[in-house]
Order: C-alpha cells, then structure tokens, then sequence
C-alpha cells in the first residue's frame, strides 16, 4: 500500500466521525418548507394593541388563603411580646410599644441570634417594624398561660403614637443594653440589637404595606430567678407555662412532655444496620 492509500485509509475514521457528529448536531431546527407554513399564519400588524387576558392561573387562591393555611399548619409557633421604642421627637419625647408576635423564632445559640417577619398587611407598617428601622433594639419577652389577656390586648391596631403598655395590666423593668423596657412578668427576657433588615420589594401591592423580615442579636439575657436551674442553663416548664398561637384564635398549652435519647450513628449502626436505624414504627 502505498504512502498516500495509507494516509486516505487512516483518515476515514476521523471523517466518519465528523460526520456522524454532524448528523447529530442539531442546533438548527428542520422546519421542512418554512415558507408555505407562514403563508398559512395571520399577518404580522405592527399597531395592534396589546390585548389584557386572564392571568394564567386565575382559580390561584389569594394571599388571604395562604394566611389561614399557614397559622393552621405551621403549629405550634412560640409567641413573644416585642418591646420597643419609636424615635425621639423635636421635644425628645418618644412612644413606647408592646406587641405579640408569632411569626418569630430563635435561629442561632453562637451568636444568639432570632428572626421577626412583618408580613404586608393594608396601609402602614405595624409600629415595631417602624420602631425597630428607627432605633434598632427591641426586647424578647416570653409569654406564659396567665399573660393570655395582655396578649389579647395588646393585638389592638392602636394608632402609631399610642402606648399598648397602658392596657397591657404588665410592668416594666429596665434594661441594661437597650433603651427599651422588658416585661417584668415575663420568666425569659432578651435584650437585642437589629444587624439586618430584608424588605421584600419585589413584592409590594397597592395600598399594602411591604413585607420584611428583621434579623436580631442579644446583647442580654434576664431569668426569673425562680425558674432556672443552678447552672443556668434550663428553665423549669412548670415556671414559664409557655403558650403557642395555632391557627386561627386558637392557642395550645403545654400539660404533658416526653424525652427521646438523641442517637449516635457509629454506636447505634454497628449494632443494628441501616434499616434499624432509619426504621419509623407505628402502631393502632
């Protein structure tokens, strides 16, 4: 065989390759006879108006909905007053404000950190986010069974400027770290300072006040005395009686607990395999 037959013969494979790479290298869509397929199709207008339709799910249920399916689905939600202050005024005066809320959780023990969401709800913010994007300090205040009607009375949509501590019947205590005052009634408190605020404006509608979320740091712990232990480090459940809101106006108490050992994979696997370890029982 020749040099040249040799050279032919050894790029046949690569050839044969391209074009099967070719073959199915289909960015370009086959559209068959283009042209008689457009023929078919209404013209193109360039002034035609912009017709307003339906939106593509209009059977979606609206927010409302979402509202009363979360409350009620999301349960039990820990629920905390939030004490804080307003700005001062020319006359160094300020209001003070007291409110319960649910859409709230700790998220973090190192740092301590917790998180408040304000959703949108028709015209203004509600006066604690107000008051937090002003000062930045809040007070973390626990709720126990017998505080129920200051919760409840203190929900009131007081105007911006009016003290929910009036009908509250609570006390205030002062504080260390932060200008406003913590519940004196309360077993747990958390002094904390704002180190983040998310508003949602991708979200916003007309006449609705825009949804946010506040991000908190302690800066200060305070314990009732009584329902603590030596060590600091655990509160006695038959001291802070803790409520949690469910759905609706419905609340939860706590009167019965149980304990689950927290298992360790390389003592619990050797022993019992996978599937044991993974297992969920039930029974009638």
């Amino acid at each position: 065989m020749s040099s040249s037959a040799a050279a032919a013969a050894a790029a046949t494979p690569k050839e044969d390759t391209v074009s099967a790479a070719k073959a199915n290298y289909k960015i370009v869509a086959d559209v068959g006879d283009f042209n008689k397929t457009q023929s078919q199709r209404p013209k193109f207008y360039h002034s035609k108006p912009i017709e307003v339709t339906q939106s593509p799910n209009p059977n979606w249920e609206p927010m409302v909905s979402n509202y009363q399916l979360l409350v009620s689905g999301i349960t039990p939600r820990p629920i905390e007053f939030l004490s804080t202050v307003s700005g001062s005024d020319d006359d160094g005066k300020f209001t003070k404000n007291l409110s319960p809320f649910s859409y709230f959780q700790v998220i973090d023990h190192d740092p301590p950190m917790f998180i408040i969401g304000f959703s949108s709800h028709p015209e203004r913010v509600k006066n604690t986010f107000h008051n937090l994007k002003e000062t930045s300090e809040v007070v973390i205040n626990t709720i126990s069974e017998n505080m129920i009607e200051a919760v409840n009375a203190t929900s009131i949509d007081a105007p911006y400027g009016v003290s929910e501590w009036e009908v509250s019947g609570l006390h205030e205590a002062p504080t260390k770290t932060v200008k406003p005052s913590r519940v004196q009634e309360s077993v747990f408190s958390t002094e904390g300072k704002v180190v983040d605020i998310k508003e949602f404006e991708d979200h916003v509608q007309p006449g609705m006040s825009i949804a946010s979320l506040v991000l908190v740091k302690a800066t200060r712990f305070w314990v009732q005395e009584d329902a603590v232990n030596a060590e600091l480090s655990h509160l006695d459940l038959n001291k802070s009686r803790p409520l949690g809101q469910l759905g609706g106006i419905s609340y939860g108490r706590v009167t019965s607990t149980f304990e689950q050992l927290r298992r360790r994979w390389n003592e619990e696997y050797p022993k019992r395999g996978i599937e044991s370890v993974g297992r969920v029982e039930t029974k009638d």
